[in-house]
């Protein structure tokens, strides 16, 4: 789970009224999360390249960039603020063309040398018009590759409640002024729950369960997981269906690590997991480190990037000094984030059954983009239901609501993938059991609705 803003907010009623005023300069026009320092880049045309990541192997990427400015200056959540501080290039790939791209930036956990990508999708419309989910900060560089598509942005869509995404909300917004924005239901922030005024979002809309009056319903569809609070708050994420592509996007619902680091992730970032630090020494195994440097090269580069994915599924992973072989028990498959899978998901698995179900028996759809790592998935329902395998273990049962003998069939053998190495999940497991003696995390919760 995502954690919250830590930002005291002011009881006076000035304060607020002028955090409510769309038009106010109030911080240079952007929220207290986020600041937005930009220049005017120089004039630049680009040609968008393709992009296909296969569920079993990886494709080359091929990307676009822009000569527009990435200064970006951020410094934001709770407990610990998303880097980059300075500097967020962007990475935009075609990936259906003259339909969908996906812009990519690389997101760091606050001053460490963790860090993976973050995306946003951008579809367009029968209408011509764009249609944006998650966005990603605003660069000069970003926004140019933004108009480079010819197309106006009708709308901007948040499709979680957590902070990563909905800071960049406010910020991209007021490049677009004329786009309407709509939101996952039932936001909340920790440790104070801020209004999304105050995170710079006005007159949003709410996204509801499979809501056929939204003006893209007919292209375009949804369906929300809302569980029961598994601690401090409600996890909700909102899921889409491209019906011409057949595309499923997600936010953290699932994702595909890639054998290779994504382009966007910087090679200082990768050089910097690759030195052996503090936290590789404390997760060695007991094996002695070495202490050398660490040279610019494709090797060092690699095991920099097994670290970060390392540490970002399971937090204290049993060895960083050799990653390799527990990351290649976790890439190149679709899976549910051990985090996710442990923090949130065992929590409310009727829910979460019930939500991908409805997914996997309405849409049919080839490919997956979810908001982190390898996008896009060429990946059907089989694959899809194959990762959620580990609920059915929670349930104990059978749901009637399978489309077909061959999903039941793909779950099965999807349960040996969603497997993750015993001495991995260790320091999550055991977090996990910490959180739920002192409350602050729910052991199960029933989250089926009552027919």
């Amino acid at each position: 789970m995502a954690a919250a803003i830590s930002v005291l907010l002011p009881k006076s009623s000035t304060f607020i009224d002028l955090l409510k005023q769309p038009t106010s300069n109030f911080l240079s026009g952007c929220t207290l999360q986020t600041f937005s320092l930009n220049f005017k880049p120089p004039p630049s045309t680009c040609k968008s390249p393709s992009l296909v990541v296969s569920a079993s192997s990886a494709g080359k990427t091929s990307t676009t960039t822009s000569a527009g400015s990435t200064l970006y200056f951020n410094f934001t959540g709770f407990p610990f603020p998303l880097g980059p501080f300075l500097n967020r290039p962007t990475i935009r790939t075609e990936a259906v063309k003259d339909c969908i791209w996906l812009f990519e930036q690389e997101q760091a956990l606050g001053f460490s040398s963790v860090s993976t990508n973050i995306r946003m999708t951008v579809i367009k419309l029968k209408s011509g018009g764009l249609w944006v989910h998650a966005p990603i900060a605003p660069t000069k560089e970003c926004i140019q590759l933004v108009k480079e598509l010819g197309a106006p942005v009708e709308y901007i869509v948040l499709p979680t409640f957590a902070y990563e995404h909905k800071i960049f909300v406010g910020p991209f917004s007021r490049k677009f002024p004329q786009a309407q924005i709509y939101v996952a239901p039932r936001q909340w922030s920790w440790p104070l729950n801020l209004p999304l005024e105050f995170f710079g979002i006005f007159r949003a809309k709410t996204l509801e369960h499979e809501d056929l009056s939204t003006p893209w319903a007919a292209e375009i569809e949804q369906k929300v997981l809302s569980s029961p609070e598994v601690g401090i708050g409600p996890y909700v994420e909102v899921a889409f269906y491209h019906k011409r592509s057949k595309t499923l996007l997600v936010t953290d619902a699932v994702i595909f690590v890639p054998n290779q680091p994504p382009e966007c992730i910087s090679n200082e970032s990768l050089l910097a997991s690759a030195k052996n630090g503090l936290a590789v020494k404390i997760l060695s195994k007991g094996k002695e480190v070495p202490q050398e440097p660490v040279v610019d090269n494709k090797i060092n580069r690699q095991k920099g990037w097994e670290r970060m994915v390392l540490q970002i599924l399971f937090l204290g992973p049993s060895n960083l000094l050799e990653p390799k072989a527990s990351f290649s028990q976790m890439s190149q498959k679709l899976i549910v984030s051990p985090i996710v899978k442990t923090l949130v998901f065992s929590k409310v698995p009727e829910k979460v059954r019930d939500w991908i179900d409805s997914i996997a028996r309405d849409w049919r759809f080839t490919r997956i983009i979810p908001a982190h790592f390898a996008a896009p998935v060429n990946a059907n329902r089989s694959d899809f239901i194959a990762a959620f395998a580990f609920l059915d273990d929670l349930l104990g049962e059978r749901y009637v609501t399978r489309p077909s003998l061959q999903l039941l069939f793909t779950s099965i053998m999807g349960k040996a993938a969603s497997v993750f190495p015993p001495d991995d999940m260790k320091t999550l497991s055991s977090l996990d059991q910490f959180l739920v003696s002192v409350g602050a995390v729910k052991k199960t919760v029933s989250g089926r609705k009552q027919p």
